[in-house]
């Protein structure tokens, strides 16, 4: 069997530990996953009610079109349903936008360090990947439109970017907007959205849609949704350009259960303000830990924050990992240095800034 040639130096994706893995390991009890970005509060009860009131439909194939979580999230969001494409989480989204223009001889432009999916996707489909350093933990966006020529299908914009927690803001997404060619696709990920919308200079995506067709905005409600095991991630976009690719994505490749649960979960927006409000409050606990033992940190506009320790993110991650709690080495993700840790709740956050201060304090001994 003939494999693709670029298949056999890639890695799978490598999620953070699962919860009773690290539990038979270490012979631990009790275990605080703040790796993967996911809601500490769980989900809506509206969502969790929802659930519950349609178990007998589970043995019925989706809805393949995803008709009323369509419309009611079309109406959210001030959209005709025709620019909605949904997916099996973001991922999924990523993986029908990269197999629809992607192929040898094409090339795509990100950040680096960004999220590895884009890239990833990239190299499936044998494209060339053009990267260009972060500066200061933000899209160097006048570096990546020097990259651009005649064979770029997309660019790729995380705001606010996995790993760092940094948006680009409205001004200067403007300026780029205006200077990228129209055949190349502009994506603008929004993962973490629901947590930056708020700022005053973030950027209103969706009404620049009619502007520029060659735009494409992901989000997803796997972050502040908290329904990353439904997985349930979309795009907004041109209608057009939805209707083209839509015969890449897999008849049934969102779930009954992830649909029920998203559009009950839209109805209950006060529980996302609620969270967001706390995860601002856990971000404070983070930063004032930071600021107490001189580590430099990116001010975060996710659930996460990124921390440089000066010391090997995986010693910082195993040390965490054999006393209870998975956070992210930074490692992987392009941060050597440093660590990613999910904003927990606020007695989790005290108690992991406890072990880490035990541990800088251990050191200096």
């Amino acid at each position: 069997m003939n494999i693709k040639e670029q298949l056999l130096n890639l890695k799978p994706y490598q999620p953070g530990k699962p919860i009773e893995e690290v539990k038979r390991e270490y012979g631990l009890d009790k275990i605080v996953k703040l790796a993967s970005n996911e809601n500490p509060y769980g989900c809506s009860e509206k969502a969790k009610e929802a659930v519950k009131n349609n178990i007998d439909s589970f043995a019925i194939y989706p809805d393949g079109y995803a008709t009323e979580l369509r419309e009611k999230l079309a109406k959210h969001l001030g959209v005709d349903g025709t620019q909605l494409l949904f997916g099996n989480g973001s991922d999924d989204v990523i993986h029908i936008i990269t197999t629809a223009l992607l192929a040898p001889g094409k090339n795509t432009v990100m950040a680096n360090p960004t999220f590895s999916q884009y890239k990833h996707n990239a190299v499936i489909e044998g494209a060339e990947v053009r990267e260009v350093e972060l500066i200061e933990g933000n899209h160097d966006l006048d570096g990546m439109l020097q990259q651009i020529d005649e064979n770029t299908e997309i660019i790729w914009v995380c705001s606010p970017n996995n790993p760092t927690g940094v948006y680009v803001n409205s001004d200067k997404l403007h300026r780029f907007l205006k200077q990228v060619p129209e055949h190349v696709l502009i994506i603008m990920d929004e993962a973490y959205y629901e947590f930056a919308a708020k700022e005053q200079d973030y950027p209103n995506t969706v009404s620049l849609l009619n502007d520029y067709p060659n735009l494409l905005i992901l989000r997803t409600f796997s972050k502040a949704y908290g329904l990353g095991g439904l997985r349930v991630g979309y795009a907004i976009g041109n209608s057009d350009f939805i209707n083209k690719i839509e015969p890449v994505r897999q008849p049934f490749n969102s779930n009954r259960v992830g649909q029920i649960a998203a559009s009950a979960a839209l109805d209950d927006q006060d529980f996302i303000k609620a969270y967001v409000e706390k995860n601002k409050q856990g971000l404070q606990q983070f930063y004032k830990f930071c600021e107490e033992h001189k580590l430099s940190y990116y001010p975060s506009f996710g659930n996460f924050i990124l921390i440089n320790f000066e010391q090997s993110g995986d010693e910082v991650f195993h040390y965490l990992l054999e006393r209870g709690f998975i956070v992210r080495s930074g490692n992987p993700l392009g941060f050597p240095n440093s660590v990613r840790i999910t904003v927990g709740t606020e007695e989790q956050n005290r108690e992991l800034i406890a072990l880490l201060t035990e541990m800088l304090e251990n050191q200096k001994n």
